[in-house]
């Protein structure tokens, strides 16, 4: 059974409570729920880990080299900021998928690039609590082609 490891960054914890109009009211472990369901759906075990630190993030990455066979990672804010996420990312060998839960590109400008963007498969944003089913189910795509 292949592997997937899906990566919350900071804040992603206070889902549900945070900015309820940007992020709606489910809160992490709803949608948590939903990508397992997907996972089951297709036949994959999902393995969460959240951190507010940017360390715990990338030795999550690092721990899941040679052990998970695809990642989703919502990174949150560090999606745009964490060059050393995105050289963990980069040494990842498998597919990894980027979520947003909003739409970083009707957001403020320094949301609009994504520094994890260019080693990473393809990115879901935008469709809420839907992106983490939209997430796994591309993982499981993916897979499928590997």
């Amino acid at each position: 059974m292949s592997l997937v490891l899906l990566l919350s960054g900071p804040n992603l914890n206070l889902l549900g409570e945070r900015e309820p109009a940007v992020y709606g009211t489910d809160t992490l472990a709803d949608h948590v729920t939903r990508a397992q369901s997907a996972a089951e759906r297709h036949g994959l075990e999902l393995e969460h880990r959240q951190s507010n630190h940017e360390g715990d993030l990338i030795q999550a990455v690092h721990e899941a080299r040679g052990r998970a066979d695809a990642l989703v990672v919502n990174a949150g804010a560090l999606s745009h900021t964490s060059w050393s996420l995105h050289d963990a990312v980069a040494a990842f060998d498998g597919p990894v998928v980027e979520l947003h839960i909003s739409n970083p590109a009707a957001r403020e400008p320094f949301r609009h690039t994504s520094v994890l963007a260019p080693v990473t498969s393809g990115m879901i944003a935008g469709f809420g609590g839907l992106g983490y089913e939209l997430a796994v189910d591309a993982v499981a795509e993916l897979l499928k082609g590997a």
